[in-house]
Order: C-alpha cells, then sequence, then structure tokens
C-alpha cells in the first residue's frame, strides 16, 4: 500500500522511522544520499550515525554542508539500550535552532557478536517509536542491508511504520505500534550453570557468587568492579520491588559473562533505563546506571511472569 505521508520532515506532524533495505554499495548510496540531498534543499539538517566505512562513502558523495553531521558511533553502536539516549543526545545540538531534522542511522549488523545483540537491537528499532513519540517531529531513514539476513527483513519491517521502496515510501502493514514483538522467549541459560535464590540482607552473598563465576573465566579488576554495581542495583530492585526476593543465575556463553536475574515484580515503561535521567529527578537511576556498565542488557517483564533481567559482560579473549 502507497504512503500518503509527507515528504519533508516538517510538513507533519510527529515522528517518522523508515526502514530502507538494500543490496550492496550501490542502493546504498543511491537511497541515503538522495535522502541527504532532499534534506539540503528543503533546508532541513541530517544526523548520519553509520557505521565508518558507510560514513566515507557518503562524504565521497554528498557535498560538505554544516547542516550535516557525521557523529562517532563507536561508543554505542554495540549497546542497544545506550542508543535513545545517544539520538537525544545528538539531536539537541539542533533544537535550540529551531530547525527541521533528519536521521540516518544503521546498526553495524556485520559485526553484531550474538543472537541477544541482534535481538535487543531490533528491540531497540521498536522502542524508537515510543521514545520519540510524543517529541519534536523528525525522520529517522533506517538502511538495512539485505545481505546480512534477508529472512530477517520481516522482523525489522514489524518495528518500523513505513518502508522505501522503489524510491518510494509505503506503509509497513506489519507494523505493530502495541505490542513488541521482540518480547520473545528468553533461551535457556547454558550449562552449566549456577542457581541462587537471595533475599534481604544477602547483597554481599549475591556479589560473591557473581565473583567465582567470573574468576573462573578470567574476569577481574575494573569490569568486574562493574559487573557488581550493575548487579548490586539490579538485586535490590528485586528485594524492594519484587516481592523481597528473587533467584540469580550465572553462566558465560558467546564470551560473555551472563548474570540473570529473575522476581516476581513488573517493570511497566518499556524505556526504563534507556532515556538519560533529569538530574533534578528523585531517583530513577538505577537502570540507566546498569547499561552503562554491562556489555548488554535483555529485560523482559510481564505482569503475569514477573521480570527477567540478564546482564553481559565481555570476557577478556
Amino acid at each position: 500500500m502507497t504512503s500518503s505521508v509527507p515528504t519533508s520532515a516538517t510538513a507533519g506532524a510527529g515522528y517518522r522511522h523508515e526502514l530502507y533495505p538494500y543490496t550492496g554499495r550501490d542502493e546504498f548510496i543511491e537511497g541515503t544520499a538522495r535522502f541527504i540531498r532532499d534534506a539540503l534543499d528543503g533546508g532541513e539538517a541530517v544526523v548520519v550515525a553509520v557505521p565508518q566505512d558507510k560514513a566515507s562513502l557518503l562524504r565521497a558523495e554528498t557535498r560538505e554542508d554544516d547542516a550535516v553531521r557525521y557523529v562517532d558511533t563507536s561508543r554505542v553502536a554495540h549497546h542497544p539500550g545506550r542508543l535513545i539516549a545517544a539520538w537525544q543526545e545528538w539531536l539537541q545540538e539542533y533544537a535550540s535552532e529551531g530547525r527541521p531534522v533528519r536521521g540516518i542511522g544503521e546498526a553495524p549488523w556485520d559485526t553484531v557478536r550474538s543472537q541477544a545483540e541482534a535481538q535487543e537491537l531490533r528491540y531497540h528499532e521498536w522502542l524508537l517509536n515510543r521514545a520519540f513519540a510524543q517529541g519534536p517531529a523528525w525522520w529517522l531513514l533506517c538502511p538495512y542491508d539485505l545481505a546480512q539476513d534477508k529472512a530477517a527483513l520481516e522482523q525489522m519491517a514489524r518495528c518500523h511504520p513505513e518502508m522505501r521502496e522503489n524510491g518510494r515510501t509505503v506503509q509497513c502493514e506489519s507494523y505493530d505500534p502495541q505490542a513488541p514483538y521482540a518480547f520473545t522467549p528468553l533461551t535457556d541459560p547454558c550449562d552449566p550453570h549456577d542457581e541462587f535464590v537471595y533475599t534481604r540482607g544477602e547483597l554481599s552473598a549475591v556479589r560473591e557468587k557473581i565473583a567465582a563465576c567470573a574468576h573462573k573465566h578470567g574476569l577481574t579488576g575494573r569490569r568486574l568492579r562493574e559487573l557488581h554495581l550493575a548487579a548490586t542495583e539490579v538485586a535490590t530492585n528485586s528485594i524492594r520491588h519484587g516481592g523481597g526476593h528473587g533467584v540469580l543465575r550465572t553462566w558465560s556463553e558467546d564470551l560473555r559473562l551472563v548474570c540473570e536475574f529473575r522476581d516476581s515484580g513488573y517493570i511497566d515503561d518499556p524505556l526504563a533505563g534507556r532515556r538519560r535521567p533529569d538530574p533534578a529527578q528523585p531517583g530513577g537511576r538505577g537502570l540507566w546506571l546498569v547499561h552503562q556498565l554491562c556489555d548488554l542488557v535483555e529485560i523482559r517483564s510481564t505482569p503475569h511472569e514477573g521480570t527477567t533481567i540478564r546482564l553481559h559482560t565481555a570476557l577478556p579473549e
């Protein structure tokens, strides 16, 4: 079904989120360079957040302009839980100018380190629609190389309200704004894994269990201290909001140490921990801190099944 959406980020209210499937270098340049040129012709600014090799291609194909900003994504590219705050930061530069903004955002799919990371990157794409639904109008184009995983195109389409096909914008009929498909069941823990039931007064025991598993896999020093801090935040939330106790499970997979926390509580905000906290707000910083300290965070929470949070920390190679 052909879209009736406007051709400028200022022509309609709200956030536009468009998937651009492509194959190969030429198709990537054709679609993204045209998107930049159209923006500049319309007096709009553009934030380009793509892997460095793709940024080099675009720089060579488009004219230099102060309205086009290429941002360094290396700090957050493999950390899905940090990406929404990064986009808010990148867009902030243009907020005071009042000029319309477009964005181009592509995850480094060719260097994704695990299925869990790929899943969280797709879930991030779905969450973008919620994160920016009430903010200033802007337009984000998401290139996706079909050579990486053509079978995943349907999953990506479920995260984007619109898709670019043959130079035109069409509606993604499979997009569901209400039910986040990414809440698929987590995989079973790898064996062997350790399990520990904790309750009030046992945070030190939680840290000891994690340290024991970490030491077996060579994780020490600063990274272990960061994991301890993140784990303490999650376990404390279990005790305060998850029925007074929880279950810790630890194991290793994909060169990462995984610490899983399960409790009967419910997190009703899927964006919890993904937006930078207001310095003036009281509390509400725990999950934000967890995302900053860990390499990957998976959160699954429903009113009936409770909450499961997995913290991933890269192990020394």
